[in-house]
């Protein structure tokens, strides 16, 4: 997925917004699958108004600089649709955890074993979050739109992705706690 896709799915859904707003919003509901910069997303925004995938409107405030809006045109969304009706291929997954796990044996275990428990600490507090977005946001299952059935979906997604990071730490806890107690049972059995 580019950058642009991104943006126009973010756009497409919502009335016209600035680049500002648009960034937050793209941080508050795509953010937690795609991360992309302020400026990243200004930058994009004028090639895709170049490209006729947006329209910009500059609104005038007052005691402010004039800013622009921005909407998806048609153009725009049949881009849209298109990249939609593409296959994805899946993405590799850059995580800077397992390229150390791929290494860890380099280092005692209890310096893996805290930054496991860090990143524990760290994927629980994103799935709490995720679940007070569940309630809030799809109380009733049985009666979401379309549309709230697809964004539904991919909060699911995420919840079950978390869920899914939370075992493994588990089992890598496990796992490499009983190898620190072998070491130190060898250790003993040497004295």
């Amino acid at each position: 997925m580019a950058l642009s896709q991104a943006i126009l799915a973010a756009l497409i859904g919502n009335k016209p917004c600035s680049g500002y707003d648009l960034a937050k919003q793209f941080n508050s509901y795509l953010g937690f699958f795609w991360k992309a910069t302020h400026q990243q997303i200004y930058r994009e925004l004028a090639v895709m108004e170049k490209d006729g995938l947006v329209t910009c409107e500059l609104v005038r405030q007052e005691e402010r600089p004039a800013k622009k809006v921005y909407s998806v045109t048609e153009k725009g969304k049949q881009h849209l649709v298109e990249w939609i009706a593409q296959p994805s291929e899946p993405s590799p997954i850059k995580e800077d955890l397992l390229a150390k796990f791929h290494v860890g044996y380099l280092v005692p275990c209890g310096i893996i074993l805290d930054e496991i428990e860090r990143q524990r600490k760290l994927h629980a507090e994103k799935l709490a979050l995720y679940r007070e977005r569940e309630k809030e946001y799809f109380p009733d299952k049985n009666t979401l739109s379309t549309k709230a059935r697809f964004r539904y979906l991919n909060l699911r997604r995420g919840i079950t992705h978390e869920l899914s990071w939370l075992a493994w730490f588990d089992e890598a806890i496990e796992m490499l706690s009983s190898e620190g107690d072998k070491k130190r049972e060898h250790k003993a059995v040497k004295a």
